[in-house]
Parts: C-alpha cells; structure tokens; sequence
C-alpha cells in the first residue's frame, strides 16, 4: 500500500541508497581518520573523544547499511535519528562558536537537523515491508 505508486519503490530504494550509503560512508571515515576526529571531539568537550568517535563510527556505517538493506530499519533509523539530533547540538553548536567559525558550524549543525528528519521519515516506515529489501527484523 505504501509503494504502490508508479516508480515509489524504485524511489525508496534510491533514497535508502543515497541517505544510507552517504551515513556509513561517513562512518567510515570515522575509522580512517580516528586521530584527526577525536582531536575535534575533544576540543567540542566530549568525554573519551577517541571512544566517541569510534562509536558513533559504528553507529553510522550500521544505521546506514541498515537504511540500504533493509536490516533492523526501527534501530537503524531510530539510532541515526537520535544520533543526528544530538551530535548536531553536541558538536555544531553554531551559537557559541566565534564569528569565524558560526557559518560553517550552523551550516554543519542544519544538515544534522535535517538528516534527522530523514531519518525521522524511514522511521516511519520502518515497520512495513520495504520494496528491494531484506525487510529482517520488521
């Protein structure tokens, strides 16, 4: 009922791959530029910036792979949300950042507003059988 449309499924699936795909690519790069990245982290204040980063590496390549194939999407999709929200408060927090510095943070911190309402939307959904999925865990 939710993809019956012409071409809906075709476009879930491209939204999952777009939206997934770009999130565990990002966690990705968690892992391949720990040092760099918990560095921030720990200047942004965050306890055991290397732990963090790290962990929310994981959280992004498994929400996201989850998103794409169809595997747990409530966890998926629920995880990324959350996440999203509170790393973009935790680590963009445009409103305390200097003037140098606002632009890009606010900039940063809307594209986690908006990823969690993405996010937000799969959870929606999460709960249906998923057209090109594996749909385990529904």
């Amino acid at each position: 009922m939710v993809f019956e449309a012409t071409g809906a499924a075709e476009l879930f699936l491209v939204g999952r791959l777009l939206f997934g795909g770009v999130l565990a690519f990002t966690g990705l790069n968690h892992f391949m530029d720990v040092d760099a990245m918990a560095g921030y982290a720990e200047f942004k204040g965050l306890p055991a910036p290397r732990a963090s980063v790290l962990l929310s590496g994981g959280l992004l390549i498994f929400g996201g792979l989850s998103l794409v194939a169809g595997i747990y999407p409530l966890v998926g999709a629920g995880g990324l949300a959350v996440f999203l929200l509170v790393s973009g408060v935790t680590m963009h927090n445009f409103w305390a950042a200097d003037e140098e510095d606002k632009q890009t943070e606010m900039t940063q911190f809307l594209k986690n507003v908006y990823g969690a309402g993405a996010a937000a939307a799969f959870l929606a959904v999460a709960t249906v059988p998923w057209p090109y999925a594996l749909n385990i865990g529904l």
